[in-house]
């Protein structure tokens, strides 16, 4: 590999590092569940964790805009993980719950998650762990910083 090329610093590494942990996910869960995707499977843990989460709180935690998280809940509605319920004092308001079916995809792909995480993060020690995340968050810090 040469190292005198674009794409070859630390930024794309995390960028390779990023997209080869989603497919690795990706692949385990759909042994699992075949109709879930990674996002879907985060906003299931999410809304499980919170139910007063807006759709918007939402969008923000998986890193996505407000059109994409609509479009993913109203297909999670379709496939019958979630379920959304018109707030009866505004009309304008809905809450999201998960339904059995949903509550069921969160309890099979739990022990899928941690083996991803635990598979993702093997020979890392606490130090390095705390270490990576504080980088990471460094970068994230000066970007926005920079907005």
């Amino acid at each position: 590999m040469k190292f005198n090329t674009p794409t070859t610093n630390a930024l794309y590494s995390i960028e390779e590092a990023i997209k080869t942990y989603r497919k690795f996910c990706q692949k385990n869960i759909s042994n699992i569940i075949k109709d879930i995707t990674v996002d879907q499977t985060l906003i299931l843990i999410i809304i499980d964790k919170n139910l007063e989460y807006t759709q918007m709180e939402i969008a923000e935690l998986v890193f996505k805009d407000y059109a994409s998280i609509t479009r993913i809940i109203n297909l999670m509605i379709s496939k019958e993980y979630l379920e959304k319920h018109i707030n009866q004092n505004d009309h304008r308001r809905s809450s999201i719950k998960i339904t059995k079916k949903g509550k069921e995809a969160i309890k099979k792909l739990t022990p899928v998650i941690e083996y991803n995480r635990k598979t993702a993060l093997l020979d890392f020690d606490d130090n390095e762990i705390h270490q990576l995340y504080n980088s990471l968050q460094k970068i994230i810090s000066n970007c926005k910083n920079q907005s």
